[in-house]
């Protein structure tokens, strides 16, 4: 029995890149929601947090739809840019991205939210900008909501199926991430394969719980010595 390794690089390239755009994205936006006072306030927040009560299904038919070359978006960045997101690896990292937005967003929101008001007060009343504000003062207290968002947005790619099977097929070396290599050798019925992909799915989940554990830990015995 030999396993073929690229679905779990592939895997892992995905949730990394995922994050990494996740966190950019869902920090600012994160903290314009929180400090938002507008009544239709809850109808962005639910049109935003669609992804956790879809099915993943339901989500990559969608995005299946407004991919496509032959029609709206899909079709405007493959005539302007080249870009095509069907099958492809970019267009499981734009649907990743669409379908894990939530998982980044709603921690850090409630983060900023948690915050006392006068905590950014007192940094406008010292001349900082509101950027400066963000990065230098605020961002240093979300740690805590930073890191569940990053967690929870790796995992979630990491172990997402539906999703990336809708927009990106079963090309390998190309989209066959983890997820859909383990389908395979279930749908094939080779179980014992199918435990080897599912077992390095568990072990490398563990180990980002793990790590983050150990983080929490080592920082809240740093504020205690403190």
């Amino acid at each position: 029995m030999s396993i073929d390794w690229q679905p779990i690089g592939l895997s892992l390239a995905l949730a990394t890149v995922t994050t990494v755009l996740l966190f950019l994205l869902a920090v600012p936006l994160a903290w314009w929601l929180a400090n938002l006072r507008w009544r239709g306030k809850p109808l962005i927040e639910a049109v935003l947090g669609l992804p956790l009560v879809l099915p993943p299904s339901v989500l990559g038919f969608y995005l299946l739809l407004a991919f496509s070359p032959r029609q709206g978006l899909g079709a405007w960045l493959e005539g302007t840019i080249g870009l095509r997101l069907v099958f492809s690896f970019e267009g499981l990292v734009v649907a990743s991205v669409i379908a894990g937005l939530p998982f980044m967003l709603r921690p850090v929101q409630a983060g900023f939210e948690a915050l006392p008001a006068s905590l950014a007060e007192a940094a406008y009343t010292l001349g900082k900008s509101r950027l400066r504000t963000l990065v230098s003062v605020l961002l240093p207290n979300l740690r805590p909501a930073l890191l569940a968002g990053t967690v929870l947005s790796f995992a979630h790619t990491l172990g997402e199926f539906g999703v990336v099977l809708m927009i990106g097929g079963n090309i390998p070396g190309v989209t066959r991430v983890a997820s859909i290599a383990l389908y395979n050798e279930v749908e094939a019925l080779n179980y014992p394969l199918a435990h080897v992909y599912a077992g390095v799915l568990v072990a490398i989940s563990f180990t980002v719980l793990l790590i983050v554990h150990l983080s929490q830990r080592h920082s809240s015995s740093r504020a205690r010595g403190c």
